[in-house]
């Protein structure tokens, strides 16, 4: 039986670099074996099914068929439809009460303990907050993540060393749970 999955590709399309068109995106995908292919906006997820493998699997063979394909590196994420569910119902903010700009879901390769953001003072960027869920960050960043001082702060590479970690917008979060239903 085919599961659902969405791939989240971190950095591309961004500035004009590391571009990749959604339809080559969408052919590359299905030459590689995978169903149900769609894309979503411009910023790097698809939505497909298949039958084999699992998520890390997944995520290595898609970032070998891009690299293949066009010529770079792009780190990949795959995340299936459970997960996708599993992170807007445990999402701790009142994400029915905010605008999509002010809530943010930064999703890791691997679960990112609560030491890593020990020396961050949450309290001197009120009201801004963040809290870790799995495999997962939640943002709450009022003025926008542009203008986030906290979202600096936990960009930093020192932070996610060892990961793969890639941001998405609550919209775009809520919207990949309904393209893998």
């Amino acid at each position: 039986m085919a599961t659902m999955y969405a791939a989240l590709l971190r950095g591309i399309n961004v500035g004009g670099n590391r571009k990749i068109p959604m339809a080559e995106l969408r052919a590359l995908l299905e030459e590689t074996g995978y169903d149900d292919v769609r894309t979503y906006l411009q910023s790097g997820q698809a939505v497909f099914s298949c039958a084999h493998g699992d998520e890390d699997s997944l995520a290595a063979e898609l970032g070998e068929a891009i690299e293949r394909h066009f010529g770079f590196g792009v780190d990949v994420l795959v995340r299936g439809h459970a997960y996708l569910r599993a992170i807007v119902e445990a999402c701790p903010f009142p994400a029915a009460e905010l605008e999509a700009k002010q809530l943010h879901v930064t999703y890791f390769s691997a679960p990112a303990e609560a030491e890593r953001f020990a020396e961050i003072d949450q309290e001197a960027f009120l009201p801004e907050e963040f809290r870790l869920g799995d495999r997962a960050l939640y943002l709450y960043a009022p003025d926008g993540l542009g203008r986030s001082k906290l979202a600096e702060q936990l960009a930093r590479p020192r932070l996610t060393k060892g990961l793969i970690a890639t941001t998405r917008n609550w919209n775009t979060v809520v919207k990949l749970v309904e393209l893998t239903e």
